[in-house]
């Protein structure tokens, strides 16, 4: 009833407001009959309120609701659809929300979002098409008042190594036009700060450090240079000038000259005299013509230097020597520096880019731990592990030879040898005379070059693609010697701005940034260059902060943000662009966001929504939800229960309980998420403890992991959670139980690893990365499947095995497609395309294979089977079902057992993971690590979660779980609380102990948004 009232005030409002328009205007609203016509646009005439007469005498009309103000959506059946129509007003925030599989996604971006890119790349030229990726058509009747569309979607910006948070925002642009413009200069060699002047600057000046003082107008013409320069000496000469001073010492250019021969070997300091006199303002004119003849001599210098012979404080404070420059060089040193171009700040760019690293603040080099594994071994137990095989006779005889020439103990092992002697094995040695003797005494007569500079020579030289690729394995990306990681080369990096080079800002977090770039103080004339650029810089740092993103640093790499991450850094850049008329389509904006920073992004959308534009959500977020001006939940299942409109409407609406929307149920508190009879036995005083842990922000924090719960490390975003649990417990763990060669992230030390027996990190990258991957091979379901197939009695009397029924084996598969379903279409520069194979019509088998059927069903049918679908086909085959089993209570119970893993969310894939953990048999003692697995799920699937959660840890399992959802955070057994705050305000342990203990804590951000949890789940 509810809907249907709101419906019908809505036609009424737009049937007044046309009435209105056309009996006061007397304009006439042309009603247009293909309004059915999905490629039909549409263009309405205003409906106007009547005039209202302002004071200044003028008429101004109020524009009223019409039929363009809603966006709607007819006979939608893409995916699992069910014919629906929907419609939205336009200029609002409307969130789609409903469980996992129900079908948001494909309403929002397979249907709305690709029906607008579709009709945009279509009005564009044949050529122009070409270069853009086309969309599928949406199975849609039709869709009215659809406006250009922008999808953000979760997927990070870029993989290029490149690619950086300043270079995505385009801060980097005009940070670059920034220090190109008022930037200042210095020396790499001595430091001095480096400018230019014209000729009237200069000699303004010289007259006021310099009036009524004695001084020397000098031109240096040699700078610092070793040699006799008599070339120099003769060419001033011959212009003219008659005297010189040579190492502080003034000779005559005639007969004195003669007499002063110069050291070819020393360094030398030559200036020639151009004139001796007292600056005043009687004598400016003297000076100007001197200044001018030194600046021609010496290509742009000038030196004044004082010719009395008293002492510079006997002058009052007059410096004894001054060098003036009109060139962008040091007048100490002679490094010239040029013209300052936004191209020379450049790390992509030849003109400013590093010559040791080409840009990237890295070198790939090989790494001593990773070629010497073990160093407990001595020299004759083959210790270097790329040179064992069939070089290694070879090689360890040479290094033998070696050691035995420069007194190396062949039997110590190498980590007791001195540092001396491991420097000599890994790099070669000193190039003196007596080790040339000795190299020459040798029976190989090849210098020796080090094991690292033989591996790298390996590298550089072999033609080999597979044996380079062997060699990646013992390399390690290193920062740059020659830049220290900072990408540019030293002359561009000594050019400051407020004290600070441009790496150095860009390696300040966002909010540092801001303040800097706030309290920059700078001259007139440079404040009045740089205003519109600080303006654009501040501004997208400002939106930025307001998506929770100030922890971020400017040189972060694109390719290490999250999803949620990379989502609002294009969110802020839409906001800086102030683009009004457009539909925004965002999926899950506050995934890694903390619940104090959802109220900033939730304003961000809200300004987003008043310049003019549609925002479309798809979001679970209670807070999110909430703010919305309109509402669509789908449902009321998933999968193929899915797909229905279950509730349209405002938020307020859907607290009638009776509309018997799930998320109303939730949103109304009629149902909570929670786990039932969660009573666990006390911890026994088990942990595992990590000491000193100072990777990234982390302050050398101390953290106590109880073992058999399940453990929450929460905190804002950039607090340090991923890198304590990921960066060093995790690979602290990994390094531990299985590979020695892992390099976890800085800390002292991890006790209590013994407890455990393996550790496995659960996260969102995908099962895999071709359409060949699947649910159902990863699950290790498809193997049983198959052998049931070979045992029909067609296979019998065929002689088929398993492997016929396998889309990898040549036996059974798509000769055309090779198994895929789908033909690869190599795209070049752009992402390759798949196209489904025309000769099996994407089944993947050939037609002897397809022959053989279970249950009237072929193996291509039961990979297209839903895993509900197929947990009833398989009802009577527990190998089977167990493992469906556990697909269906991670709430994957919609999702194909063939569907390809490229079209998985990082959500669901995560959930894959956990589905084969569950499927596998009954484990304790393992340790699981998971990263915000609450990523796309609706309460009701966090609810199956938890409960999956629940089941490992009763096994007697660990899980910690970095956690930003309130639902998991109440119901854990330990929360481990970081931050106060992110970036450099966070890597702190702000408390620690039970929800209920948290949310005690008042300094704590998580522990007063867990208080309130808790009392709406007690029901105060």
């Amino acid at each position: 009833m509810t809907q249907k009232r709101t419906k019908q005030a809505r036609k009424a409002a737009v049937k007044t407001s046309k009435t209105e328009a056309a009996s006061s205007n007397g304009l006439v609203v042309a009603q247009n009959s293909n309004s059915n016509n999905s490629n039909y646009h549409h263009h309405h005439t205003p409906a106007l309120d009547h005039p209202a007469i302002h004071s200044n005498g003028r008429v101004a009309y109020t524009p009223k609701t019409h039929d363009s103000a809603y966006l709607r959506v007819r006979g939608a059946r893409h995916h699992n659809l069910k014919n629906i129509t929907v419609e939205m007003p336009k200029n609002s925030i409307v969130v789609i929300s409903g469980l996992s599989g129900s079908g948001k996604s494909t309403l929002a971006f397979d249907t709305i979002y690709a029906e607008g890119q579709r009709r945009y790349v279509e009005s564009l030229s044949a050529y122009a098409r070409q270069f853009l990726e086309m969309m599928d058509k949406p199975d849609v009747d039709s869709i009215d008042g659809l406006s250009p569309a922008i999808s953000i979607q979760q997927k990070t910006t870029a993989k290029n190594p490149r690619s950086t948070v300043s270079t995505t925002t385009e801060i980097y642009d005009y940070l670059r036009l920034l220090y190109a413009r008022i930037g200042m200069p210095h020396c790499v060699g001595c430091g001095k700060k480096i400018s230019t002047q014209s000729l009237d600057a200069i000699c303004d000046s010289i007259m006021k450090m310099y009036e009524d003082t004695p001084i020397l107008v000098l031109a240096p013409v040699v700078r610092r240079k070793k040699g006799t320069h008599e070339k120099v000496l003769e060419g001033a000469r011959q212009d003219g000038f008659s005297r010189v001073r040579i190492d502080g010492e003034i000779i005559s250019l005639g007969a004195g000259l003669k007499q002063k021969a110069l050291d070819k070997n020393k360094w030398h300091m030559i200036e020639i005299i151009v004139d001796r006199m007292t600056p005043s303002p009687q004598e400016r004119s003297r000076l100007f013509e001197s200044v001018q003849s030194a600046i021609n001599a010496s290509h742009g210098t000038v030196m004044i230097s004082v010719a009395s012979k008293r002492t510079r404080q006997e002058e009052g404070g007059v410096p004894a020597e001054s060098v003036f420059s009109q060139n962008n060089a040091c007048t100490h040193c002679g490094l010239s520096v040029g013209d300052l171009e936004p191209r020379n700040f450049s790390f992509n760019s030849p003109f400013g880019m590093c010559d040791g690293c080409h840009g990237l603040g890295v070198k790939l080099q090989f790494d001593e731990d990773l070629v010497i594994p073990d160093k407990r071994l001595s020299l004759l137990e083959y210790p270097i592990k790329p040179w064992r095989g069939r070089y290694s006779a070879f090689k360890s005889e040479k290094l033998t030879r070696i050691a035995e020439y420069f007194g190396i103990d062949l039997m110590t092992p190498l980590e007791r040898l001195s540092k001396k002697d491991m420097h000599t094995l890994l790099w070669g040695a000193p190039d003196t005379g007596l080790q040339r003797q000795r190299m020459s005494a040798l029976t190989d007569p090849d210098q020796y070059e080090g094991v690292m500079n033989d591996l790298q020579r390996m590298f550089e030289t072999t033609e080999s693609e597979s044996k380079r690729e062997w060699l990646r394995a013992f390399m390690r990306d290193t920062p740059c010697n020659a830049c220290a990681g900072l990408k540019l080369k030293p002359e561009p990096l000594a050019v400051l701005v407020g004290g600070k080079g441009i790496m150095d800002v860009c390696n300040m977090s966002i909010e540092s940034c801001h303040g800097f770039f706030s309290s920059l103080v700078l001259s007139e004339t440079d404040a009045y260059i740089a205003r519109d650029i600080l303006k654009e810089i501040k501004e997208r740092l400002e939106f930025m902060m307001n998506v929770g993103l100030n922890y971020l640093t400017l040189d972060r790499r694109s390719s290490t943000l999250s999803g949620g991450e990379s989502q609002r850094i294009r969110l802020a850049t839409q906001i800086g662009s102030n683009l009004t008329g457009v539909l925004y389509v965002l999926d899950e904006p506050t995934i890694g966001l903390h619940q104090r920073d959802n109220a900033r992004l939730i304003r961000t959308l809200t300004k987003l929504r008043n310049l003019g534009n549609t925002v479309i959500i798809v979001e679970h977020d209670e807070a999110v939800i909430r703010s919305s001006d309109w509402m669509i939940d789908l449902g009321p299942g998933a999968g193929v229960h899915g797909g229905h409109v279950v509730f349209e409407g405002t938020v307020s609406d859907m607290a009638d309980e009776s509309n018997g929307s799930p998320t109303g149920a939730y949103m109304c508190g009629k149902m909570q998420v929670s786990l039932h009879n969660h009573s666990r036995v006390p911890a026994d005083g088990r942990n595992i403890t990590v000491k000193g842990a100072s990777e990234h922000n982390l302050k050398s924090i101390d953290v106590e992991i109880p073992l058999g719960r399940l453990v929450c490390v929460t905190g804002v975003s950039g607090s340090g959670k991923s890198t304590l649990v990921t960066d060093v417990l995790y690979k602290g763990a990994v390094k531990e139980l299985y590979n020695p060669n892992t390099f976890p992230g800085a800390h002292k030390e991890i006790t209590g690893l013994d407890a455990i027996d393996k550790v496995i990190e659960i996260d969102q990258s995908p099962i895999g990365r071709t359409p060949r991957s699947n649910p159902a091979t990863y699950i290790g379901v498809f193997t049983p499947i198959r052998e049931l197939f070979a045992q029909t009695q067609a296979s019998l009397l065929r002689g088929y095995k398993p492997g016929q029924f396998s889309f990898n084996v040549k036996a059974g598969r798509c000769f055309a497609c090779e198994g895929a379903g789908v033909k690869r279409i190599e795209m070049q520069f752009l992402s390759d395309v798949y196209v489904m194979c025309d000769e099996c019509g994407g089944k993947r088998y050939n037609s002897e294979t397809l022959a053989i059927t279970y249950k009237t069903k072929t193996i291509s049918d039961v990979l297209s089977m839903t895993v509900e679908e197929a947990m009833e086909f398989f009802s009577n085959v527990s190998s089977i079902h167990s493992k469906l089993q556990t697909l269906y209570d991670v709430g994957l119970g919609y999702i194909k057992l063939g569907q390809s893993s490229t079209t998985l969310s990082g959500g669901e894939a995560q959930r894959v993971k956990l589905a084969s953990e569950l499927s596998r048999p009954a484990t304790r003692e393992t340790l699981y690590i998971l990263d915000e697995p609450t990523t796309g799920l609706h309460f009701a699937d966090v609810q199956k979660l938890l409960d999956v959660l629940d089941r490992l840890v009763s096994m007697g399992n660990t899980i910690v779980v970095i956690e930003h959802n309130m639902d998991v955070i109440r119901n854990s057994d330990w929360i481990i609380d970081l931050g106060p705050e992110g970036g450099e305000g966070g890597g702190k342990v702000v408390c620690v102990g039970t929800p209920k203990q948290v949310a005690r804590v008042k300094k704590s951000h998580t522990g007063r948004y867990l208080s309130e949890a808790l009392l709406v789940q007690s029901g105060q």
